[in-house]
């Protein structure tokens, strides 16, 4: 199934780092759109949500940014929007 993810991240220090290290994952930058990503999975919904929230905070995380926001798709399947919540340390689920 097709992966098309976009980040919506502020204050990110090193864009090409957290490229490399999202293409180096499996999600390569989509021409002429910026910072937003495809890439191919043959996992399970969940498993794919999982591989995505831990890639993108990864990358995040070093980085280094202030706030972050992603909303994705896998196959035909609903989008689903998250902010890295920074008390949690981790994504959480907002409404679309």
């Amino acid at each position: 199934m097709k992966v098309i993810l976009i980040v919506e991240a502020e204050g990110l220090k090193d864009k090409s780092f957290f490229e490399k290290h999202l293409k180096k994952e499996g999600l390569t930058p989509i021409a002429n759109e910026d910072f937003t990503y495809e890439g191919d999975t043959t996992t399970h919904m969940f498993s794919t949500r999982a591989f995505i929230h831990e890639v993108v905070e990864k990358g995040l995380k070093k980085s280094g940014f202030l706030t972050c926001k992603i909303i994705f798709q896998v196959g035909e399947n609903p989008l689903e929007a998250y902010r890295f919540d920074t008390l949690q340390d981790s994504f959480v689920e907002v409404s679309v």
